[in-house]
């Protein structure tokens, strides 16, 4: 699943629509987390909800950025 827009953050936390590079299916998808770990390991494991395809089975790899840096205390 790639990340198309951030609706709604609020420090960390985000509302996101993600779309599925497979069959271009858009899901609203509530409790994301704008951190490197949640954009590298969580999302891209994500199963799209019409074809059940993740975005390493589809052979995407998409590098998203945060807000914030690492490290930072928000």
């Amino acid at each position: 699943m790639k990340l198309v827009e951030k609706q709604d953050q609020h420090r960390r936390d985000y509302t996101g629509k993600y779309e599925c590079e497979s069959c271009k299916n858009i899901q609203i998808i509530r409790g994301c987390y704008d951190d490197r770990n949640f954009h590298d390991n969580v999302a891209p494991n994500w199963k799209c909800e019409k074809c059940g395809k993740t975005s390493k089975e589809s052979g995407v790899e998409s590098r998203v950025s945060t807000k914030y840096s690492d490290f930072e205390i928000v």
